[in-house]
């Protein structure tokens, strides 16, 4: 707990000073432009990929960067997303996949998930993808085929559904390899997902 400590010490002590102007700001406004929906995984940090200041993105983040096709019970990644374009009126979303993905590579290679049942059935919604991916083991075109099936997924949400028929929304898929930093571009809005 101690580097924890540590970091909201050098938090405290470095950051905050210099940004005191723009943390005075979020105080008291929260307009994010874009809803960045990542992956639960410690090495993706939409901010840092990004670059973005603190109140710019507004982030969910699921293993797998997995969104549910809407449905009558809520959820939380439905709630965060409603909230997102419906309330705060984010004029993008990205849904943002990234290489090593440890679902997409669970899934690509059939481990067994007997002993995590809640993440076996979280994972299966990913199901579409997997059935749309070619080579049984390719992690990376699960990854690819997997954010296209969430682009279609978010846009089932009748927020996000309304929010594309004003043209006040655009989605974009991206893919983050962790190795080299290169963020891919896959698609946008309802154009075709790269092979």
């Amino acid at each position: 707990m101690s580097d924890l400590a540590e970091g909201v010490a050098r938090f405290q002590r470095d950051v905050f000073p210099a940004k005191a102007r723009l943390f005075g700001h979020l105080a008291s406004h929260h307009a994010p432009h874009t809803l960045f929906i990542g992956c639960s995984d410690a090495r993706v940090v939409p901010e840092l990929i990004t670059g973005s200041e603190p109140g710019a993105l507004f982030v969910v983040r699921t293993a797998g960067n997995l969104v549910p096709a809407h449905a009558q019970s809520a959820d939380g990644v439905a709630a965060s997303v409603e909230y997102a374009v419906a309330a705060l009126g984010v004029s993008r979303v990205v849904v943002c996949g990234h290489s090593a993905c440890g679902a997409m590579t669970a899934l690509a290679e059939g481990h067994d998930l007997d002993a995590t049942p809640a993440v076996a059935g979280w994972l299966r919604h990913a199901d579409v993808s997997r059935a749309r991916t070619l080579a049984p083991g390719d992690v990376p075109a699960l990854v690819r085929q997997n954010v296209a099936a969430q682009l279609t997924n978010l846009a089932t949400h009748p927020s996000v559904a309304r929010a594309l028929a004003r043209n006040a929304l655009t989605l974009h898929g991206w893919v983050y390899d962790i190795g080299t930093g290169h963020v891919e571009e896959l698609a946008t809005a309802g154009a075709p997902i790269a092979a």
